[in-house]
């Protein structure tokens, strides 16, 4: 079967769209903010093994596409990546200290793709900026 991953006891296929905003929907996710964080969510995922399919940013939202171990969860994943994100880019970047109270909401969008093709979440990740 195709994207199947296994660990010591689990054979799993579990691929989540996930998605959050920055506090107040302020448009931050520009220039070097952007590239410096889709930098921070890629060695996330690489440390905890969690494949990254796709990844998207505008100004005021972050979507991705991830394969995360069912074991692990996907909420401890997504932890991890707002809280890095977070305490790095305001030490990065002091703009972001001074206009927001946090970087990121306490929320986020989480789904599973199911039987959805990841074809089909990619275009409509990828058509997310035309909207």
């Amino acid at each position: 079967m195709d994207g199947v991953r296994s660990n010591n006891n689990v054979v799993y296929r579990c691929t989540y769209h996930v998605v959050w905003c920055p506090k107040y929907r302020r448009p931050v996710i520009t220039d070097e903010v952007d590239t410096r964080l889709k930098q921070i969510i890629r060695d996330v995922c690489a440390e905890r093994d969690a494949p990254l399919i796709e990844l998207d940013t505008t100004p005021d939202h972050v979507q991705l596409l991830v394969t995360c171990d069912p074991q692990f969860g996907i909420h401890r994943l997504v932890k991890q990546i707002k809280g890095r994100s977070s305490r790095l880019l305001r030490a990065e970047f002091p703009s972001l200290r001074s206009r927001l109270p946090t970087l990121w909401t306490n929320s986020y969008f989480v789904a599973t793709i199911g039987d959805a093709t990841p074809e089909a979440i990619n275009h409509y990740v990828e058509n997310q900026r035309n909207a």
